[in-house]
């Protein structure tokens, strides 16, 4: 199993999406790279603590791999949008890959790289290494779920049926 933690603006409509494809094994919503422990919602919305949405996402790499994994963020999200996707504005809501093995680096590299010939605009994805992720609130996980007509960004219909559980 490994990990690796996206970010795609809000996160309830991300993690719902993830949860949905195949090799994905489990995942958590929280706060990635935020200059305060135990951030709170709030806190993030404040945008003081420079923390992002991210999912965490633990995956099987014999099923899904973190090509395909980005490939799939990538059919949600807008990566030349700096601080938006769809209704979400703010810098809590910017769209990145946090990785937490050195050899990451390079795959996810590679893939935002060879992404750009399809974009007119700058793709502003960050690339980082994951240096802190706070577990969200237990009523942002797995929030669609829970409440099935909430509000949400992402496009479910974009998962190829052959890549659903």
């Amino acid at each position: 199993m490994k990990k690796i933690y996206v970010a795609g603006g809000c996160f309830w409509g991300v993690q719902h999406y993830f949860n949905l494809i195949k090799g994905i094994i489990s995942s958590e919503v929280g706060y990635a790279n935020g200059s305060k422990d135990n951030l709170t919602y709030e806190e993030v919305c404040s945008q003081k603590y420079d923390a992002i949405e991210a999912v965490e996402l633990v995956y099987d790499e014999s099923i899904i791999s973190l090509n395909k994994i980005l490939e799939l963020l990538f059919r949600i999200i807008d990566p030349t949008s700096l601080d938006k996707q769809g209704g979400d504005i703010g810098h809590s809501y910017r769209v990145g890959a946090y990785y937490v093995y050195q050899d990451d680096f390079k795959v996810i590299e590679d893939f935002v790289f060879n992404q750009e010939k399809n974009y007119d605009k700058e793709i502003v994805f960050e690339v980082k290494p994951l240096q802190s992720f706070v577990k969200a609130e237990n009523y942002h996980q797995d929030y669609l779920v829970k409440n099935p007509f909430g509000y949400c960004h992402v496009d479910m219909n974009k998962i190829k049926k052959e890549e659903l559980k």
